[in-house]
């Protein structure tokens, strides 16, 4: 008799490298919302030239990336900071 294949209480195999890895562009996303600005506009300009993207959408990924899990094992304490201020925000609406 032959042993079976797999055991049932064999480790799943690894997941494929980097699956549940962020981006570069939303570890992009994150590092420049680390960073100080020094006045307005300089926030957006860097937005434009270093992530060739609007504001607008800069800010349409970010808040869908605060959401996720991933992120905030890479940065707990920029999105924790982005959600505060998100939750801050509807609760003044």
């Amino acid at each position: 008799m032959t042993a079976p294949d797999h055991e049932p209480h064999e480790e799943p195999a690894a997941p494929v490298p980097g699956a549940d890895e962020l981006s570069v562009r939303d570890r992009a996303l994150l590092a420049l919302e680390r960073r100080p600005w020094p006045g307005p506009g300089a926030k957006e300009r860097a937005i434009r030239e270093e992530l060739g993207i609007s504001p607008v959408r800069y800010y349409q990924l970010l808040n869908a990336l605060i959401e996720d899990e991933r992120a905030l094992r890479e940065d707990p304490v920029t999105v924790n900071r982005l959600r505060r201020v998100r939750d801050a925000r509807r609760g003044r609406r």
